[in-house]
């Protein structure tokens, strides 16, 4: 694993999820940003923030898959890189589900960076991949953890994205199930 004194050049921290719309720090520059070779998926198991052992939810995560994902690039002040990079470590890989990977992240507007990413750990129990739209809904609708319902988790997600206009249509479709399930709009 790579410490913040190791790294060549600033910080970068690609977000995909609920980085976009809680990053837990203060970056000193945003782009919207592209990872190749992965896609934003609902594919672990939360089993504190969003949900319990006995009622599993989920959560995003990076899964290897042909295409891209379309994300934020923030930078971390050069005097902050060591508390962020321990601040994400301490969030991110409470229960080692997701591997940190430093990748190439292309900006729409720059150039290419290398970026501190949270990638999902396909032999970790907690993954839980090509689960049906129907059934990742069912319990999204259903799960509720030490953060809150997972149905938030969701649609906070998909409000961030549309914010930055990033579209996701798994997400919008996602969304509107868990919306027909719950009766709760996001």
């Amino acid at each position: 694993m790579m410490d913040a004194e190791t790294i060549e050049g600033p910080l970068w921290v690609f977000a995909y999820g609920s980085l976009i719309w809680k990053p837990g720090f203060a970056p000193v520059q945003t782009e919207i940003a592209r990872l190749a070779g992965f896609q934003r998926s609902f594919c672990m198991d939360s089993v504190v923030y969003r949900g319990t052992p006995e009622t599993p939810g989920l959560v995003l995560a990076l899964d290897r898959a042909p295409g891209h994902c379309e994300g934020l690039a923030y930078r971390v002040a050069e005097t902050e890189a060591s508390h962020v990079l321990g601040y994400l470590r301490e969030r991110e890989l409470v229960s080692a589900a997701y591997k940190e990977h430093w990748l190439d992240v292309d900006l729409r507007d720059g150039p290419s960076v290398r970026a501190v990413t949270y990638v999902i750990d396909r032999d970790h129990s907690q993954y839980c991949g090509q689960m049906s739209l129907e059934e990742q809904a069912l319990r999204i609708a259903r799960a509720h953890g030490q953060a809150g319902p997972n149905d938030e988790y969701l649609h906070n997600t998909r409000k961030a994205l549309r914010d930055w206009n990033l579209p996701d249509p798994h997400l919008d479709d996602l969304a509107e199930r868990v919306v027909q399930i719950t009766g709760r709009g996001g």
